[in-house]
């Protein structure tokens, strides 16, 4: 999902390498990195895991159409290969505008191409996206390899709809600017189609949207709907508080209410619920130390389900302001702590359970 920075004029629009494993995602996105000038690039991140890695930088193309009068970077991020990884596809795929697909060229990677454009399709399709209505490129790597396949022969395969491909060769990066200068193009038309940019300055001026009443509702609604999965129940008949009567036609005594939720519980996923529970709690009770050190404790938990890698990486993964972050922190080093600084970390802690909520995190067990 793209977003819009009024103040700088410029859409930040990502894009995602997919692919099978071992198919030149990472070579790819590392000539595009040295492609790109120092002044007009930022710096390239890898979060690992066991036996890959998920890379990603930002970058601001010079030539590149503008959108109204906004200009468009772009972050380029890779997956890992191995199905093994598909919570972490999911992660990195989410809010994507586009995707490069990086297909082996090899004959012996026939099956692995088919499995993993499969689940590319199966990942969108979670986020209510239908592949055939959105910016996709196909590059057949490894094309300076013996024993590939015709491309004649990979197109009924993987590109049945027709969208740009490209032969290329990633280790010497030929083709490869060719395929993502057809997806940004690709990523362009689709902003406009969606009427991302506010009205330009001959326009008027942008109408602030109408402010959602309170903390929680804002958050709320930056998270958007939750996943049904993730709503609660509707509480059974007969509601709390009222008598139920047994088959005896004995009047049993009322059932208790049960226990409201705070702000933070409200949008914690049951392997953060305690954690958001202290939070709030802390807060109800005007303990701002125990609340800041709550928020603290269960933002770090919920940036650990973005999977391994230093902090940063995390949280813009996750599509968290690193800032707020490196103030939260700064908070555990203050002697005499306010209201204030407990708000702010609350607002810090529901940012990242909305984020992690909107990701679908933490994955249940596949």
């Amino acid at each position: 999902m793209s977003t819009v920075n009024v103040m700088a004029r410029e859409i930040g629009a990502k894009v995602v390498f997919y692919g099978p494993g071992l198919s030149g995602k990472t070579t790819s996105l590392k000539r595009v990195y040295d492609s790109v000038k120092p002044a007009h690039r930022g710096e390239l991140m890898s979060l690992p895991t066991e036996a890959d890695r998920t890379l990603f930088f930002d970058f601001l193309p010079v030539r590149v159409e503008r959108v109204g009068d906004y200009s468009v970077r772009l972050a380029l991020y890779t997956v890992p290969g191995q199905v093994f990884y598909n919570a972490t596809r999911k992660l990195v795929l989410q809010g994507a505008d586009g995707v490069v697909f990086v297909a082996d060229s090899q004959a012996a990677a026939r099956d692995a191409n088919v499995e993993s454009m499969a689940n590319l399709e199966e990942n969108l399709a979670e986020q209510g996206i239908r592949v055939d209505r959105f910016p996709l490129v196909i590059q057949y790597n490894k094309r300076d390899l013996p024993e590939v396949l015709p491309v004649s022969d990979l197109r009924p395969m993987l590109n049945p709809r027709g969208v740009p491909d490209f032969e290329t060769c990633a280790t010497s990066g030929e083709g490869v600017l060719n395929a993502l200068k057809a997806a940004m193009r690709l990523v362009i038309k689709d902003l406009r189609e969606k009427r991302v940019v506010p009205p330009s300055r001959s326009a008027g001026p942008v109408t602030a949207p109408t402010p959602t009443a309170g903390l929680e509702g804002q958050l709320q609604a930056l998270a958007g709907p939750r996943p049904l999965a993730a709503r609660r129940p509707p509480l059974a008949t007969p509601a709390a508080g009222v008598n139920a009567v047994a088959p005896s036609g004995e009047l049993l005594p009322p059932r208790p209410n049960p226990p409201e939720l705070g702000p933070c519980a409200a949008l914690a996923p049951s392997a953060l619920l305690d954690s958001a529970r202290a939070a709030d709690a802390a807060w109800s009770r005007n303990d701002h130390e125990g609340c800041v050190r709550a928020c603290r404790d269960a933002v770090r938990r919920a940036l650990s389900f973005a999977g391994e890698g230093p902090a940063g990486a995390q949280a813009h993964l996750l599509g968290l302001d690193g800032r707020d972050l490196l103030a939260l922190e700064a908070l555990g080093n203050r002697a005499a702590l306010r209201i204030d600084d407990a708000a702010f970390a609350l607002m810090v802690l529901m940012q990242s359970l909305a984020r992690l909520n909107s990701a679908g995190l933490p994955a249940t067990p596949e």
